[in-house]
């Protein structure tokens, strides 16, 4: 399954790579691909073990504010 998140607050490499490796400690994730131009998080995952609450969830505590999910 894949979520795209809207996500504010995110400007250089160090940002990518803090939201990368906060998902990527969640099992059942198996991609992350952060856009900085276009302000989104892609995350491919297992329905069945990740939640999308709880990837909403590593985003936010990793310092960033998700601002919605697209379609």
């Amino acid at each position: 399954m894949e979520k795209v998140y809207k996500v504010e607050g995110m400007s250089c490499m160090h940002c990518v790579m803090a939201i990368k490796k906060s998902l990527s400690a969640i099992p059942g994730v198996k991609h992350v691909d952060v856009s900085l131009q276009e302000k989104t998080v892609k995350v491919t995952f297992d329905p069945g073990t990740a939640r999308g609450d709880k990837l909403v969830q590593a985003i936010e505590q990793a310092g960033y504010k998700v601002a919605g999910e697209q379609a």
